[in-house]
């Protein structure tokens, strides 16, 4: 790794590492030049040669960092991976609108031999942890051998894609037994300035595991591009940022129930303007973004974690991050796809489980990371009419998760009726709930 600029978690073997890409011209020479671009009629040219003459360093320090004009920041960008760290961390690195970057999928990681991480270190957080790995491993074979028997093959399917369609669903299904704890990657690639924005606040985070890798973050950020990364820190900042974070982070909601409409925030009178955009607008085509000038609309209900893993992908609408808890129930879709045999063991083993998560000595936060993604979460989701029909649009077909998209019909059902008399449209999969063998064909598989 030599080059890149690394740093250690607190975790055996977990680790932050920016990406040096061998580049003449690396980040913060990017936003030099673009600065100088801004400021002045010399040309590409004459930026170019005084960058090789002075270098970056001085003007990023000077500019950027001192004088604060933090725009320059937005002209440079790093990659960060980010290795070894829980669910509950990726999500957090996620939960930013300007987030660009990539997690590893479940479907794709060998859970027999992945890191679970138990921050309590007690024998019963390791307990729970690894009966719930005992058990996902225990359902692969037979929840494949009962789909193969639910969805036969038909004529004409390729017994190779077919298969891998299998699989996948079998992983959709059981995925709900995996702990918020189990590790997994995040590739994280941003502005400077956004690193800078989102770091204030992450290394304020209600999990120790989450301060640690923002931290450590912003450590091997500043070795790499050392002065775009001096920020100099404000007492009454960091306290607003702290309070924030440890009090007000985590959405919670133990009254909601079901589906709900929070509000709705769109004035018939603006919207009326766009009738003609909303009517005419063909499949697999966006609205203008001048839609968003009529407002937005607000939506609460439950969903369970690992579909809120999907959904919080979406970051043209605004989201708030969930509390996972087993206060909302363990979602009815995964116990129904299973055999009768196994979904009586299943609920048996979940109470089990719920008794001794009970038992652990930790708050709210920690126990998290020994919740399965199975249990349901409070989500709410609010955005203008562009962000919410591309996003019912794209998570409401048959290649997406049932469970997400029984919550996207039913905001395509409320959406029509708010708006359909001023000619909005949607363009819905009509056999959204139908098993597709074309579901075997996402994936990214290395060439030989």
């Amino acid at each position: 790794m030599k080059g890149h600029s690394v740093e250690k978690l607190k975790q055996n073997g977990s680790f932050v590492l920016v990406l040096n890409n061998g580049a003449e011209i690396d980040g913060q020479a990017e936003a030099m030049l673009q600065a100088l671009h801004s400021r002045s009629t010399g040309g590409i040219k004459h930026h170019l040669k005084v960058l090789k003459e002075k270098g970056a360093e001085n003007f990023m320090e000077q500019f950027y960092v001192g004088y604060g004009h933090k725009s320059i920041g937005d002209c440079g960008s790093a990659t960060v991976f980010v290795e070894g760290v829980s669910m509950l961390a990726a999500k957090a690195i996620q939960d930013w609108r300007l987030y660009s970057g990539q997690e590893a999928s479940t479907r794709y990681v060998d859970f027999s031999k992945q890191i679970f991480l138990n921050p309590t270190k007690t024998k019963t957080g390791e307990r729970i942890l690894e009966n719930w790995r005992d058990f996902y491993l225990h359902l692969q074979e037979p929840m494949r051998e009962h789909l193969r028997r639910k969805h036969p093959r038909q004529e004409g399917e390729n017994e190779k894609i077919y298969e891998k369609a299998i699989i996948a669903r079998a992983f959709d299904s059981t995925r709900c037994w995996l702990p918020a704890g189990a590790t997994t990657n995040v590739a994280w690639r941003m502005n400077f300035r956004q690193f800078a924005d989102e770091l204030m606040l992450l290394r304020h985070h209600p999990l120790a595991e989450v301060r640690d890798i923002a931290e450590k973050t912003e450590k091997a950020l500043r070795k790499m591009y050392p002065q775009s990364f001096g920020h100099k820190r404000y007492e009454k900042t960091e306290k607003y940022n702290e309070y924030l974070m440890q009090k007000k982070y985590y959405f919670e909601n133990s009254k909601l129930k079901g589906f709900k409409l929070l509000f709705n925030g769109v004035d018939k009178d603006v919207l009326a303007e766009f009738k003609q955009e909303l009517k005419r607008r063909p499949a697999k085509t966006e609205l203008p973004n001048s839609v968003a000038t009529a407002g937005v609309v607000g939506y609460d209900f439950l969903l369970d974690f690992g579909s809120f893993r999907d959904l919080q992908r979406h970051r043209a609408v605004a989201q708030r991050m969930p509390l996972l808890t087993m206060r909302h129930g363990f979602h009815k879709w995964y116990l129904e796809q299973m055999p009768e045999e196994l979904k009586k063991e299943a609920e048996k083993f979940l109470g089990e489980q719920k008794k001794l998560i009970g038992k652990l000595k930790a708050d709210k936060f920690v126990k998290q990371y020994y919740i399965p993604m199975g249990y349901q979460v409070p989500c709410r989701v609010v955005g203008d009419l562009k962000a919410l029909t591309y996003l019912v649009e794209l998570r409401s077909t048959r290649f997406v998760h049932p469970t997400l998209v029984e919550q996207m019909l039913k905001m395509v059902t409320s959406l029509k009726k708010l708006f359909g008399k001023y000619g909005l449209v949607l363009h819905i999969d009509d056999e959204s709930n139908r098993f597709d063998v074309r579901r075997g064909e996402q994936d990214i598989v290395e060439k030989k």
